[in-house]
């Protein structure tokens, strides 16, 4: 299984990154009781028979990972969502794009820990490319948005060390808002 949530959100968002999308967006909600989470992206799309494919565990898109053979993003998300009483949802169209939502039982002993969200966030938006990411994370207490492109507009470059450690802190501070 995933290390954390984090690391499946991460793992989709990246899929979503080098299917060329420009637009991706990452839409996190958590309650004692769910772990709620969607991304949608603009990027190729899959058909049925490449979605199929997705879902198999022996199948990784050639030349997309160079140095292995097998994808295990989804078939891991989907045996963890069916581990703990979760649910998974893949629509994808090509040329128009992917959304892929899952939700976890929060409170099942096997439900993989939360992670850290900012730093899997800040991890995203250092990959090279031109695409914006939104994450939009709510809980029962308060919600926030933000985006790389809001992010890079006000810093800069976000691959400089200077402009990712303030990055860094925003978007800590907002996480830890919604804990108040």
């Amino acid at each position: 299984m995933h290390a954390s949530v984090c690391d499946i959100i991460a793992d989709l968002a990246q899929n979503a990154i080098e299917a060329d999308a420009t637009r991706i967006e990452v839409d996190v909600a958590t309650d004692p009781a769910e772990i709620r989470v969607r991304i949608q992206d603009n990027g190729k799309g899959m058909d049925e028979r490449t979605l199929a494919k997705a879902k198999d565990p022996f199948y990784s898109e050639p030349g997309k990972h160079d140095r292995r053979r097998v994808g295990l993003g989804i078939p891991l998300l989907m045996q963890t969502a069916s581990a703990v009483g979760g649910t998974v949802d893949i629509q994808s169209t090509p040329g128009k794009g992917t959304c892929v939502s899952f939700t976890l039982d929060a409170r099942h002993l096997d439900t993989p820990p939360f992670g850290d969200l900012p730093e899997t966030f800040l991890g995203l938006m250092t990959f090279g490319g031109s695409y914006d990411l939104i994450l939009t994370r709510t809980t029962p207490n308060d919600n926030y948005t933000v985006s790389r492109s809001e992010l890079v507009d006000t810093l800069g470059n976000l691959e400089e060390i200077d402009n990712l450690v303030l990055a860094r802190a925003y978007v800590r501070s907002q996480e830890e808002n919604l804990n108040l």
